[in-house]
């Protein structure tokens, strides 16, 4: 496979830049206020348990975002652990879990790990446990043993065994003791039921597998450089709390997703950008038939109805912690209904379509089932009103009948009242019966003027209870014929709705697994139509893939980001295949295009490796296994790298460039394709790199109209006759002497002759001002981390060079 990569030069001047480019109705609806449904839900974390042993890595990791545990079979992986970092990079774990006993290459990387100059929540904590917690025969048996909801009660040991057995590859021995160890940190430290009673297990609502093959390695430069993701703070100062929104990015003009689940499914894909053909055309076939003119209506009705599908795992976590809010079952509702919605649209689709046949496969009549019930049990508007789960009429005759007696209750309460009050003082003009949960029926009184002490209130017949706002209360015969006859009735009809709900959600969590397939189906039937959507409104075309090209042919491709922001954008093609041209220099003015360029061949490539249409008339993509990228100098303390040993990783300088590319020359037909924008002129003129079909020279073209140099912005054979520096210092305003004596001294380097002061430098005013400028440039402590040498240019040396000259 080949490598898309690329690297940067720069000018004598400064940097240059270089890049690598290598109709069905909707859901019924629910009466209940706006926004009860968006639950403040926590951020979800991840635990992972890795070991690593003879070459061979096992890990698994519990996800608090769905409440499951997935695992990756054992796979094999260098001293250097790069899988085991390629993991990490993508889950992003709160913590590592693994061996105190443990082999010499892993300790040291997870030294490394922990003692890396980030602030949290990038930084895992590293957690040691004693070795025995990860013997096999231990493991197997904690695996084995576990409390699982989504298991039925009525399985015996044999069938759990067999059950699980079907779920989890027992012959990878690594990965079960990593599971064996990971039940184990999640038994002690009870993550997410830190609350809760001690016989309150950590939920877990499936195994999942966790895969990596078929994907292609980016680096986080290459996503930052090619702005695939942007994070910037919120605007807002009331949404400062809540994170970071995406910026101008890739990701951003492509999330049209309209559930939560849908974002996260395309931020994964694009973190897992692969090279598997039969997943790629598959998501393609889908992105193709909803560009169809003739089904825009139905990609319309199914992206109204996936915004009804909500946040499941976190409502199956908290039915399994009998934590349900009221607010819980109407979501669910919806959600349920819509799928089967989503079910029904499906059905008329081509089964043609892989995930159009699964949809309406997989969303079994266990859907109907939950939503049959939940309608008919739940009343969703008193649930709203009572603030907790009522049922719905002639569920229950019981609570029928209980509910009719309190609903009669005021006025026969009335009656009761108006025959005690016969019985009482006369000096006592009035009195009420009233019902106080958990307390019963009392007759209520108002306290009269001459009741002053506590003696005062006893009254014959009555029994005093206690006084309340100048309100006497008393239990009487008749108040106790009540409480014998009646009983607690608002206490009873609790339990009794709780014990029903209870039921339902047992009901509920034995059919998890088809509701935990529906999300999972229909986030990923969200992705593509939100593809889809971009690729109408934008005029994306369908990339093909042929796996013996060993590069990319792309026909008047275009940037995505940059062509929603420029007035006017110019089409540029790009072909790399075979054994000619593995090396493109490209050379050219700044402000030309070159870096746009460089950064749309990789941007158009990355998206057909997710499965997204292009930017492009035609786009073929061959076999791709990473792309990289040599721009911007990141500096950061966190990096502990010298300004100097980041320019070396960016590739700065013409010896530098030359003997890289050089070097990568030399290996033939197994030399990547690179794509070089520089201005290092000399690389050509020299010459610097070997003559052959390897390498191949472009430029961007211009034209020069008098003092104006005018960009085209079209990419030709060829090499830049000049870098036109001057042209850009003049756009920077630069002063005009210090460009004509900047385009002097060119000259003069060009031709080979001397340098020769101007006869102005010799008078003593001048010399002062040189002298001055030097002392001060060496007063400068350039240790100093505050220190801004930008500034320092622009206010001392540009005022005084424009002097001197």
């Amino acid at each position: 496979m080949a490598s898309v990569g690329a690297t940067a030069g720069g000018t004598p001047q400064g940097p240059g830049a270089g890049a690598a480019a290598a109709s069905f109705p909707s859901p019924a609806p629910v009466p209940g206020p706006a926004g009860a449904e968006d639950d403040a839900e926590e951020p979800a974390e991840t635990h992972l348990c890795v070991l690593w042993s003879a070459g061979c890595l096992g890990l698994a990791y519990y996800d608090t975002g769905d409440s499951a545990v997935h695992f990756m079979p054992d796979a094999p992986d260098r001293e250097s652990l790069q899988l085991l970092q390629r993991v990490l990079d993508e889950i992003s774990p709160r913590s590592v879990v693994t061996s105190a006993k443990q082999d010499e290459n892993m300790t040291r990387f997870l030294g490394k790990l922990a003692s890396q100059e980030h602030g949290e929540p990038k930084r895992p904590e590293i957690i040691f446990l004693p070795s025995v917690d990860f013997g096999l025969e231990i493991s197997k048996q904690r695996l084995l043993s576990g409390n699982y909801s989504f298991i039925p009660d009525s399985m015996t040991t044999t069938e759990k065994i067999l059950f699980l057995s079907s779920i989890i590859p027992f012959d990878c021995l690594l990965m079960v003791r990593a599971l064996g160890g990971l039940l184990k940190f999640l038994g002690r430290r009870r993550i997410g039921v830190e609350l809760e009673d001690y016989n309150v297990s950590v939920p877990i609502l499936g195994f999942k597998k966790f895969v990596l093959t078929h994907l292609v390695s980016i680096d986080q430069d290459t996503y930052s450089v090619l702005q695939i993701f942007k994070s910037e703070s919120h605007p807002s100062v009331y949404k400062v709390a809540s994170g970071l929104k995406e910026g101008l990015s890739l990701f951003g003009i492509l999330n049209r997703c309209r559930c939560k689940w849908g974002e996260k499914l395309l931020r994964l894909w694009f973190t897992r950008p692969t090279h598997d053909l039969g997943e790629l055309n598959s998501r393609l076939d889908v992105i193709q038939f909803f560009l169809l003119p003739q089904n825009l209506d139905m990609a319309q009705m199914l992206h109204r109805l996936l915004g009804h599908i909500k946040n499941v795992p976190l409502i199956l976590k908290r039915m399994k912690l009998s934590h349900t809010k009221v607010s819980d079952w109407q979501v669910l509702y919806k959600t349920v209904y819509s799928a089967l919605g989503l079910r029904d649209a499906c059905r008329s689709l081509p089964q043609s379509i892989q995930l159009f046949r699964d949809i309406a496969q997989e969303f079994s009549d266990d859907l109907h089932h939950i939503a049959s019930l939940i309608g008919k049990v739940v009343d969703f508007e008193g649930s709203l009103a009572a603030n907790r789960f009522t049922v719905l009429p002639n569920i229950d005759p019981e609570i029928d009948e209980k509910k009719r007696r309190l609903a009669g209750l005021p006025s026969f309460l009335t009656e009761v009242a108006r025959k005690e009050l016969e019985n009482l003082d006369c000096r006592i003009p009035s009195c009420s019966v009233i019902y106080i949960p958990l307390i019963g029926f009392l007759l209520s009184i108002p306290r009269l003027p001459s009741m002053v002490a506590a003696s005062d209130f006893e009254i014959e017949g009555l029994d005093f209870m206690f006084l309340s706002e100048e309100k006497l209360h008393y239990r009487s015969a008749r108040t106790k014929e009540l409480d014998a006859l009646l009983g607690d009735l608002h206490c009873d009809i609790r339990d009794q709705e709780t014990l029903l709900m209870y039921q339902l959600q047992c009901q509920v969590l034995a059919r998890a697994a088809v509701l935990t397939r529906v999300l999972d189906l229909a986030s990923r039937l969200d992705v593509l139509l939100a593809l889809a959507s971009a690729a109408r409104d934008y005029g994306y075309a369908r990339p093909r893939y042929s796996p013996r090209l060993f590069g990319v042919r792309i026909q008047n491709g275009r940037h995505p980001l940059m062509e929603l922001c420029a007035r006017t954008f110019v089409p540029n093609s790009a072909e790399c295949g075979g054994d000619k041209g593995r090396v493109r220099v490209i050379t050219g003015p700044n402000s030309s295009g070159k870096s746009i360029y460089l950064k749309q061949v990789g941007l158009i490539t990355f998206m057909a490796l997710v499965g997204s249409f292009v930017p492009a008339e035609e786009a073929e993509i061959g076999a791709v296994d990473a792309i990289f990228t040599r721009i911007h100098s990141c500096e950061s303390i966190s990096l502990g790298l010298s300004t100097f040993m980041i320019d070396l990783n960016q590739v700065d300088g013409l010896a530098l460039l030359a003997a890289v590319l050089r070097h990568w020359l030399a290996l033939g037909p197994t030399c990547p394709h690179i794509f070089v924008a520089t201005n290092f002129l000399s690389l050509v003129q020299l010459p610097l790199l070997p003559q052959g079909p390897l390498v191949q020279y472009l430029t961007m073209e211009t034209c020069e109209d008098g003092n104006d140099l005018v960009f085209f912005y079209r990419v030709c054979e060829g090499v830049a006759n000049a870098s036109h520096a001057s042209h850009t210092a003049a756009q920077a305003r630069l002063p005009d002497k210090l460009i004509a004596r900047g385009k002097e001294v060119s000259d003069l380097i060009r031709s080979g002759k001397p340098i020769e002061p101007l006869k102005e430098l010799l008078k003593e005013k001048q010399m002062e001002n040189c002298q001055t400028l030097v002392d001060k440039f060496l007063k400068l402590d350039l240790e100093d981390p505050n220190l801004d040498l930008d500034i320092f240019m622009r206010q001392e040396v540009l005022p005084a060079a424009a002097t001197i000259l």
